[in-house]
């Protein structure tokens, strides 16, 4: 999809680490976003988890570790100005992708947690058919209660949703509104609620997104 000069390129001007297989000869694309006070480097290391050697997984690193200061569910000015920046660093990311003629079913986002919430928002505010959405212990940004509406169109995306029903830092009603929304916008969502889990990822979120990694590089 990429060639290697034009995918070196891209690592270079925004500072990704990348595993997996090369992005000159992948198959699929991931943007791969950690959590808070993680890096890029722990990130990755989900690539030999998923093992899928046509896989090429790329991160950007938050300053300090952090995207935003305040929970994800804090008024939105709360967290700003980083949250808008740390959306334009994924953006900027997703675009060069594109830009380079990578089709957005070949094409995905994932996070953990903190790195979830990001991914998630981030694939909402630029909808398109991405080939696998993995939000791990994450869902959309912003206040408890408010009535979100569906902004563009997302058909096609396949999408992942996975959390604890006592997840300490992502309310389950979240996730929840998160496939709503995200089903409302024209994607495929799974949504797995796990009783008594921990803020963590476990062995069924790994087999879905082995799933839709594996459905992205035969595309």
């Amino acid at each position: 999809m990429l060639s290697k000069n034009l995918a070196d390129q891209i690592l270079s001007n925004h500072g990704l680490r990348s595993a997996g297989a090369p992005l000159s000869r992948a198959k699929g694309i991931v943007v791969a976003i950690h959590g808070r006070g993680a890096d890029a480097a722990s990130i990755l290391g989900l690539a030999d988890v998923f093992a899928q050697p046509d896989i090429a997984f790329v991160a950007p690193q938050a300053v300090h570790r952090v995207w935003y200061p305040h929970s994800f569910i804090a008024p939105i000015e709360a967290n700003e100005p980083w949250l808008g920046q740390s959306l334009a660093q994924v953006a900027s990311v997703l675009d060069a992708l594109a830009g380079g003629g990578v089709p957005a079913a070949k094409l995905g986002l994932l996070g953990f947690s903190q790195g979830a919430c990001l991914a998630l928002e981030s694939a909402i505010r630029r909808p398109r058919a991405y080939g696998a959405v993995l939000g791990f212990s994450g869902g959309f940004i912003g206040p408890m209660g408010i009535n979100r509406q569906p902004q563009g169109r997302m058909a096609g995306a396949q999408v992942f949703l996975g959390c604890s029903d006592v997840d300490p830092h992502i309310p389950v009603a979240r996730v929840r509104e998160t496939s709503a929304l995200m089903t409302a916008m024209g994607a495929s969502v799974t949504e797995r609620i796990y009783p008594g889990f921990g803020h963590a990822i476990n062995d069924d979120e790994v087999a879905n997104a082995r799933r839709l990694l594996v459905a992205m590089a035969e595309a």
